[in-house]
């Protein structure tokens, strides 16, 4: 059966063990989300943007996901992503010891491993071996030590107030996503409920403001009409400015009247002198020079073949 000949079977050759799961390269997993964008996995290029769960993006990528979405494999991982909005440009601190991606000359040595960024208060790494937190409301990065050992509401890189809501871990575990995701529900609640209450008193002020002014404007004009006609009487009201304007008129043998009032007086157009020979205040040399004169009715005339109005 076998095992002649002198050989000797080993113990892991005859006993089967379970295998144990594999696992992953932790320093290839840091490289993967520190220096590489979360959606196209390409490296990581200035601006660098992260959004409220704490990835990091090139904002090219971000740009080319919002315009079409069908076109990414892992789409579904950034339904939260709708707008620029939900994103932050951070503003990193330049690491002086990084050499750059390089390539190997000679024996020269090359770490890989060295970050591209640092802390801005105590000058460690942005490499994934030590956790970094961004504040959201000015995108400044630091490092979750300097928080915890200078511990202030001011930011220690520009100088601006934030609050505890505002800090999010880049790259955290899943218990921190989860956390970092229902604050983002609440944050994402409170600017809809500020955007209504600013809009409904933006509305409340206009409405106050089209209301009823004060009695030294000028009322519109108002204009009632009633009309009768067939020997019934038209009647028509008009005031603009202060100007009453009252016409009457009674057709098929009905007495017309009319009248109107101009800045306070009243005048009345069938009292009016029809002919300047009815005028009493014009003199009779006045009015002889008018052909509605008796002198000029009484003037002879020359025949109507005969008349010549250059003569006559």
């Amino acid at each position: 059966m076998g095992c002649d000949g002198g050989t000797i079977p080993r113990r892991d050759e005859l006993v089967r063990v379970k295998k144990k799961p594999e696992q992953r390269d932790k320093d290839a997993d840091l490289a993967a989300k520190w220096q590489h964008c979360a959606i196209t996995q390409e490296k990581l290029q200035s601006p660098i943007m992260a959004c409220e769960l704490g990835n990091l993006y090139n904002k090219e990528s971000v740009l080319e996901f919002l315009l079409d979405k069908s076109k990414f494999e892992g789409a579904a991982r950034f339904q939260h992503l709708r707008g620029l909005k939900d994103v932050k440009e951070l503003k990193l601190t330049e690491n002086p010891a990084f050499g750059g991606d390089e390539a190997d000359k000679g024996d020269a040595y090359n770490d890989r491993q060295t970050g591209r960024y640092i802390c801005p208060v105590v000058g460690i790494e942005m490499s994934g071996r030590y956790k970094f937190c961004m504040l959201w409301g000015c995108g400044c990065v630091v490092s979750d030590r300097a928080m915890k050992e200078v511990k202030s509401e001011i930011c220690h890189k520009c100088g601006k107030t934030f609050q505890p809501s505002d800090t999010i871990v880049l790259n955290g575990t899943e218990e921190e996503v989860e956390q970092l995701r229902t604050t983002m529900e609440q944050r994402r609640l409170q600017a809809k409920l500020d955007r209504k209450a600013k809009k409904h008193k933006s509305e409340a002020a206009e409405g106050s403001a089209d209301g009823p002014s004060s009695s030294k404007q000028i009322r519109p004009e108002l204009v009632p009409e009633s009309k009768l006609t067939n020997g019934t009487t038209e009647c028509k009201l008009k005031l603009t400015n202060g100007i009453s304007d009252k016409k009457s008129k009674l057709t098929n043998g009905i007495v017309e009247k009319k009248s109107k009032l101009t800045n306070g007086k009243v005048e009345d157009k069938s009292s009016k002198a029809k002919s300047i020979q009815h005028d009493p205040s014009a003199s009779k040399v006045y009015k002889s020079l008018f052909t509605t004169s008796d002198k000029a009715k009484s003037q002879q005339k020359a025949h109507w073949v005969t008349y010549n109005p250059q003569y006559n």
